[in-house]
């Protein structure tokens, strides 16, 4: 192996990505797998799991499953300190767990409102501190969050969705800057417009996906596999000196008007 692929090289390392049975999650966990790494998923729902799991296992793949729900700080933490004492090392956290909720802001149910922050914010933070701990005790590992173009930009009708993506991005910087002392890296990726179950509505919105195309400079919606290089390269070791950054994966829609 040359030096440079060693660089992106992720063979035994162990990932642990939130929210992995399906969509943008599934997809990182099969690519992280690709280049090497044993992977653990993790959704709330036991049987759809265990069919992402399959599928990937079917595929060649070392795939663990753990569940658990994000929102639940005492129940991550004794999930992740238990697979740590019974299976081994996470090095790598994707924490890409996350919901959505539409409605006009005036109008805006406080428990959706709620779920939102438990889910987008709390769940980062409950994952994040649980991983790192045994992460800060290597001195190393790799912590990637999942934002999102509201990390930077807002549209009608989710501002309290484009409210915790912003917190996504700054709980990164904050993460960094606790912890890289410790040897870790805590970055984030913000996609833009992705085909996802998350977004299907939209999708099959022919209004909404021209206005995408007119507005992205790419002109299209995203696959969710455009989303592995940049996780994978925020896994491996070449970025080494990268911490607190969030990549925007957008196809241009936040670098134009």
């Amino acid at each position: 192996m040359t030096k440079g692929a060693q660089l992106f090289d992720l063979r035994g390392k162990r990932a642990l990505i939130s929210g992995s049975s399906q969509g943008i999650g599934f997809a990182l966990a099969r690519g992280l797998a690709e280049a090497g790494a044993e992977v653990v998923l993790n959704g709330r729902e036991g049987a759809k799991l265990a069919a992402a799991v399959k599928t990937l296992r079917g595929e060649g793949h070392a795939v663990d499953q753990l569940v658990f729900d994000v929102t639940d700080h005492e129940g991550v933490r004794a999930a992740v300190d238990g697979f740590e004492a019974s299976t081994g090392a996470i090095e790598i956290l994707v924490n890409n767990a996350g919901i959505q909720h539409r409605a006009e802001l005036e109008n805006f149910p406080a428990d959706a409102f709620d779920q939102l922050l438990q889910t987008n914010i709390a769940g980062v933070f409950n994952v994040g501190q649980a991983v790192a701990r045994h992460m800060i005790g290597r001195g190393a590992g790799k912590i990637i969050n999942i934002a999102s173009v509201q990390t930077m930009l807002a549209r009608p009708g989710i501002a309290p969705y484009t409210a915790t993506k912003g917190a996504v991005g700054n709980l990164t910087k904050g993460m960094a800057t606790d912890w890289a002392k410790h040897g870790l890296q805590c970055n984030g990726i913000a996609p833009g417009y992705f085909d996802t179950p998350l977004n299907a509505a939209l999708v099959a919105d022919p209004q909404f996906s021209d206005w995408l195309e007119k507005r992205t400079p790419a002109g299209r919606w995203g696959n969710v596999e455009e989303l592995v290089g940049a996780c994978v390269f925020l896994s491996a070791p070449a970025s080494s000196f990268v911490n607190g950054h969030t990549l925007y994966v957008d196809g241009g829609i936040t670098a134009s008007l």
